[in-house]
């Protein structure tokens, strides 16, 4: 069997920025600025008078403080310290004490192409052409026949750990009290550009059929497993993964340096089998669908714990010993560093 080493430069490598990368929840965007993190930039975030959202750098180039401790006054944000003005352009609109004689200073922000999608906020880092560049999106969140659950992942460690742990199914090993499968063999790696699939064989007993499917997740003694098709897609620079028809799950994400990384694991729970929910007036099934928001949130987080704990050992080590050796025996891991390495370099 082949063993693959792991290069080095593979924990201390780059974002491609000519990307859209998921900053913030957008409910967490309301009337006030808020702070956010991308690959060592230090962003702004606010919405102007018609709730449209707004990106610039978080500071104020008066005296370098910090914008989002500001507040919004119409489509313009307002720096605490002195009161200067900017623009959702980043353009300088006003100092309060501006003398006639004096003409307004000539700086402008840094200003970034943000989107709010499917219920998140998507942001826009590099010079590329972010026009012709789409969001990955997820289609999900507002079909009605998806319920959504949401954790926030806060990773002690370079995003490509993150990253290897979501595509290599074999660490289902640690988290037996939490997953819906079992027993993964894979099948098949598809590559293209920025992108690999990999499509393992497994065995499930996350079926949601009946009212009381969901109790499966709780109570082992309701399981019964049976074959499935697992898939986990990395579609630079986010992750998609399903298992059968009833299972989605995305992990979209925002680097913050080489040692902290941002995620938010989306997961959603089809509703697609129960066919008389379907022929309901639509404000009910909308109210379903939102009542029941989250209901998966509890699992997710314990997910997350577990590997939040391997990534946090993984990173030590090679803050440690840089040049130590992995040697890896799964072959999707290669492919997904050849495409972390080729987009590091803006390629």
């Amino acid at each position: 069997m082949r063993e693959w080493k792991t290069k080095t430069n593979i924990r201390t490598c780059g974002i491609n920025p000519n990307h859209w990368y998921v900053v913030a929840l957008a409910k967490e965007v309301k009337d006030k600025p808020v702070a956010v993190e991308l690959w060592h930039k230090k962003i702004v975030l606010f919405r102007d008078s018609k709730g449209k959202i707004r990106a610039l750098e978080n500071r104020c180039p008066h005296r370098q403080v910090k914008l989002s401790e500001g507040i919004v006054v119409g489509d313009e944000i307002e720096c605490v310290y002195h009161g200067w003005r900017f623009n959702g352009e980043g353009k300088c609109s006003l100092v309060p004490y501006l003398r006639e004689n004096q003409k307004m200073p000539s700086v402008t922000l840094k200003s970034y192409p943000v989107v709010e999608l499917d219920g998140f906020v998507w942001l826009f880092p590099g010079d590329g052409d972010w026009e012709t560049i789409k969001p990955m999106g997820v289609p999900e969140w507002e079909h009605l026949n998806y319920i959504a659950s949401v954790a926030v992942i806060d990773c002690p460690g370079h995003f490509s750990f993150l990253i290897e742990n979501l595509m290599d199914m074999y660490h289902v090993h640690l988290h037996k009290d939490y997953q819906a499968w079992a027993n993964p063999r894979l099948k098949e790696i598809k590559t293209s550009e920025g992108r690999v699939d990999a499509i393992y064989e497994a065995e499930s007993y996350y079926r949601i059929d009946k009212i009381w499917s969901i109790s499966q997740l709780f109570i082992p003694a309701l399981r019964r497993l049976h074959p499935e098709i697992l898939q986990v897609s990395y579609i630079y620079p986010h992750w998609a993964s399903s298992l059968g028809e009833d299972f989605k799950i995305y992990c979209l994400f925002c680097p913050i340096d080489e040692t902290r990384t941002k995620a938010y694991l989306v997961h959603f729970t089809s509703l697609q089998a129960f066919k008389r929910l379907h022929k309901l007036p639509l404000w009910f099934r909308r109210l379903v669908k939102n009542s029941l928001f989250n209901s998966a949130r509890g699992l997710l987080e314990g997910l997350v714990r577990q590997d939040i704990i391997m990534i946090r050992q993984e990173q030590e080590a090679f803050n440690q010993n840089p040049s130590e050796r992995n040697y890896e025996i799964n072959p999707t891991i290669a492919r997904v560093q050849e495409v972390l390495l080729k987009q590091g370099q803006g390629t």
